[in-house]
């Protein structure tokens, strides 16, 4: 009896450069679709690029990615609603009244939502709030970003909402505050689903697994689901990065409150911090060795394949395999019993299977 995972229910995604997925380099685009099960916008839904001038919103680009997306069968992450940090900021909102202000991100907030519900899963919503409060300062008021929340909410009942910040887990300066957001959040009836955690890895240093696992036990204590929403790691030793990948990536796999992880970016030619960070170098399209050491990982080390050579009748046994789609087959006297063939989905209940030979 061979058992063969055929596909991963555990989120593993990268950022993607919408541009280049629906009209670039077609070997990015196959990449996407072979080697990943989401993707996330990187840039193309953000608001001071999709409304760089007031009432003039480019969204073409962006919706035709999450088409592709879908109809390849990726899942989709939407960042980002509103970026708190003030230098994102549009200069023509930034010129408005607190009530206009309001106005206009109601109306951003509507319409973003609504043109992409019925493509993705989850919203970063209001990004980076930790580190900036731009819109709660701009209105005079501390709880603004729990309403922008409950906007969303209203919008797209149906889809995950998320905060988002950085140095919460790859350092752990802001993890106590980001926590204490968390519970703010999730006690105040905002409609929030997750915690988003950012990873961009320190420069040059390894990624420590003991922090990781420190930071995310911290965190953990919200009690709301954890994605790794912008993973990277920083060196230019293709090798020592194929480990710093690996160190990160089993740090945050193993954590039991982490239901997702994303890389932000794979491609030297489209990834803001270069080669550097990246699995896949140059005009060249080559796999370096962190890619090769990273899809190693996730296509084989974390899929399940076995076989069991069963002799007689009432034969039992557990196979321990990761969550996902698999398929059975039965062969006998070294042909295949094709009418045996089974279709199953393994999830945290486990999956009980009878073969009858």
């Amino acid at each position: 009896i061979k058992i063969h995972q055929l596909k991963k229910s555990f989120a593993f995604g990268t950022a993607i450069a919408c541009d280049e997925y629906v009209h670039g380099d077609k070997r990015y685009q196959d990449f996407i679709n072979k080697h990943f099960n989401w993707a996330v916008t990187e840039n193309a839904l953000k608001w001071d690029l999709m409304e760089r001038n007031r009432g003039v919103i480019v969204k073409d680009v962006a919706i035709q990615s999450l088409k592709k997306l879908k109809a390849n069968g990726i899942k989709i992450r939407a960042h980002n609603i509103v970026w708190s940090m003030p230098k994102y900021v549009q200069g023509w909102l930034k010129a408005l009244s607190p009530n206009q202000l309001k106005a206009e991100v109601s109306k951003r907030i509507k319409w973003v939502v609504n043109d992409t519900k019925n493509y993705v899963e989850h919203w970063d919503v209001n990004n980076e709030n930790i580190h900036g409060q731009y819109y709660q300062r701009a209105v005079n008021d501390r709880d603004y970003n729990l309403e922008i929340f409950r906007e969303a909410h209203r919008a797209g009942p149906n889809i995950k909402l998320f905060l988002n910040d950085y140095s919460v887990v790859s350092s752990g300066s802001f993890t106590e505050s980001y926590l204490e957001q968390a519970l703010k959040f999730k006690n105040g009836n905002s409609g929030i689903y997750g915690i988003g955690v950012q990873c961009h890895m320190a420069h040059d240093v390894p990624p420590n697994p003991t922090l990781i696992k420190k930071h995310l036990d911290i965190l953990a204590k919200a009690g709301l689901p954890i994605w790794v929403t912008e993973l990277d790691v920083y060196t230019q030793d293709e090798n020592l990065r194929a480990d710093w990948y690996e160190i990160a990536l089993r740090a945050l796999y193993g954590h039991p409150a982490v239901e997702g992880i994303m890389l932000w970016g794979f491609w030297s030619k489209r990834h803001y911090a270069g080669v550097p960070a990246t699995i896949v170098t140059g005009d060249e399209f080559r796999i370096n060795a962190a890619g090769k050491r990273v899809l190693h990982l996730l296509e084989n080390d974390w899929m399940t394949k076995t076989t069991q050579n069963v002799g007689q009748a009432g034969t039992r046994f557990t196979v321990d395999g990761f969550h996902g789609d698999y398929e059975l087959k039965v062969f006998y006297d070294g042909k295949e019993r094709t009418d045996l063939k089974q279709s199953f989905n393994v999830d945290s209940n486990g999956k009980y299977v009878t073969v009858r030979v």
